[in-house]
């Protein structure tokens, strides 16, 4: 039995990201392409839905600061919701938050181009969690976990 594509493998937060992630900007509505038709028509911007949970999606930029390879430490998260998730700290800098994420899913993609193709995982979340509310550290290492990024193909259907 084969693990169909675009299966959402649940993941602790610790594990994923044992030093943490640091929240950079805003949480912001996930909309759908517009083209310049649409614009000049003034048809409003249509918020993305997830298929598998019928939940609105919100994303925001983040960095991994565990992650040593340095195009790779930043990358969006997805968050799947019904009302924008509001982050549970205080920003440590202009623009900047650790945060801590709940209900995270990883779900594996192939990333790059031509020869320089590497794994990579498209993360969502349903919220935020208090910072330091997580289950312990992990142990495990993340050496082969890669970038991840949110497109308008990638939400929708496998890349």
């Amino acid at each position: 039995m084969a693990i169909e594509r675009g299966y959402r493998f649940s993941i602790p937060f610790a594990e994923a990201f044992p030093q943490g992630l640091v929240m950079v900007g805003e949480v912001s509505a996930d909309t759908e392409y517009q083209s310049r038709e649409d614009r000049a028509a003034g048809r409003p911007t249509r918020q993305r839905v997830d298929e598998a949970t019928g939940k609105r999606q919100w994303k925001c930029m983040v960095t991994d600061p565990g992650e040593d390879k340095a195009k790779r430490a930043s990358f969006e998260i997805t968050f799947l919701a019904d009302v924008q998730p509001v982050p549970t700290t205080s920003e440590v800098l202009p623009g900047m938050r650790p945060i801590e994420l709940e209900g995270l899913t990883a779900e594996p993609r192939v990333a790059g181009n031509g020869e320089f193709k590497y794994q990579s995982y498209l993360f969502r979340a349903t919220g935020f969690q208090a910072v330091g509310s997580g289950s312990g550290s992990a142990s495990a290492g993340k050496s082969s976990r890669g970038s991840a990024s949110s497109s308008a193909s990638e939400d929708t259907k496998a890349a």
